[in-house]
């Protein structure tokens, strides 16, 4: 292996280890710790949902305000910032101050998207002229870090951990992985051009209604998905309680993503991004539905595999689809639908909320919500073929480099 492969390969691994962080521990890692916290009485589902929201608003706070700061400032400190305060804000969940939790949620929402915005901008810069599937394959991180979670969770739930131990440990495990890649994030970073899928436009009007109209399907994602991402435990607890696989359907949620992410990093690039997408949804949609049409073990595997393969290739392709629908101040356009996207997931947890408080149990609240929830990325489907028709697409192959 020549050195250069080999400086590739371990940004490509840290990159991936700080969107395991940033993802699986600072977002997602209260999905499996959940059930611990719900048996430790610790919270209800009112509650659970009020931390989930904290932490969804976090995000877009967090992506905002990656938008505001100074290109002049380091991206290695910003990412190792994020990295560290991801650790303190995961530590201190496990102090008894319930009455903390909400804002350090959203404080942790707040470092997870700093630490995305960030680390991806960082390593796709420092992998320039490399293979497109090398550097997409930092976006395996998120997938990864939810299937180490969930399986980490896994284990803690057999041996019987409280919340608080769920919380200790999950801190610990990202000290240290972090001190394993600490040294990798070293310069300071630079600018680069990033590949985009389709040819851009670059004179010649452009349509009002076309960024608008992306933007709601892409917020519709972000709601289509969160109710699944955020309850799919306790969902499993309630369809088959005494189940010995109750531990295994998050992991296969992030095991699922990860093969995604690798997927979408290997489709025709000339193709017209919004038909992946139409897919992506459309799958995750069928993927959200089966847990309601099929109640058993076999139904939830298929669901966390359907919802997740397209986890993050729904992202994967849209941050694409910016860049070829604004060939100019294109960052400024993925800023925006990424805060539109977290909007969606905020939205999931108070829906939940609003509708238990309406339904007689919960399996019946939790059928209509992810109904709602499957109908929503149809919807979203459908406005991204009247896309397709109303603004078609010139496509390209890119250039070989030289």
């Amino acid at each position: 292996m020549s050195r250069r492969v080999a400086d590739q390969l371990t940004i490509v691994l840290a990159g991936s280890a700080s969107l395991a962080i940033a993802m699986g521990v600072g977002r997602f890692a209260f999905t499996p710790i959940l059930p611990m916290m719900l048996h430790d009485g610790t919270v209800d589902l009112t509650v659970a949902g009020r931390l989930a929201t904290a932490n969804y608003v976090g995000y877009l706070v967090g992506a905002l305000a990656a938008m505001l700061i100074p290109k002049e400032w380091p991206q290695t400190t910003i990412i190792k910032s994020a990295l560290l305060l991801t650790v303190v804000l995961t530590a201190l969940m496990a102090l008894p101050f319930p009455t903390t939790w909400t804002g350090l949620r959203f404080l942790a929402g707040v470092a997870s998207a700093i630490g995305f915005v960030f680390t991806s901008g960082w390593c796709l810069a420092e992998l320039t002229g490399s293979t497109a599937s090398i550097g997409s394959a930092i976006f395996t991180g998120p997938g990864a870090g939810i299937a180490v979670s969930g399986l980490a969770a896994s284990v803690m739930t057999a041996l019987s951990f409280t919340g608080q131990g769920a919380w200790t440990a999950f801190a610990v495990m990202s000290a240290a992985i972090s001190a394993l890649i600490w040294r990798v994030f070293r310069k300071p970073g630079r600018d680069v051009e990033p590949f985009y899928v389709g040819k851009a436009r670059t004179s010649g009007r452009v349509p009002r209604t076309e960024m608008p109209m992306f933007a709601v399907a892409y917020g519709l994602a972000g709601f289509g998905y969160i109710v699944t991402a955020t309850y799919l435990p306790v969902i499993a607890k309630n369809a088959i309680p005494d189940s010995p696989l109750l531990t295994v359907f998050w992991p296969l949620f992030g095991i699922s993503a990860v093969v995604g992410s690798l997927l979408a990093s290997r489709v025709r690039k000339s193709a017209d991004a919004r038909l992946y997408l139409i897919g992506s949804y459309l799958v995750q949609a069928a993927g959200v539905a089966m847990s309601v049409v099929w109640e058993d073990a076999v139904g939830l595997a298929l669901s966390s595999i359907l919802v997740g393969v397209p986890f993050t290739a729904i992202s994967y392709f849209a941050m694409n689809e910016v860049r070829r629908i604004r060939s100019s101040h294109h960052a400024r356009y993925m800023g925006l639908l990424t805060a539109v996207f977290a909007v969606g997931q905020i939205m999931g947890p108070p829906v939940v909320g609003a509708i238990f408080a309406r339904q007689v149990n919960s399996d019946s609240a939790f059928a209509l919500a992810l109904g709602i929830a499957s109908i929503t990325l149809v919807v979203g489907a459908v406005i991204l073929v009247a896309m397709i028709v109303m603004f078609p697409a010139r496509v390209h192959h890119r250039p070989q480099e030289r």
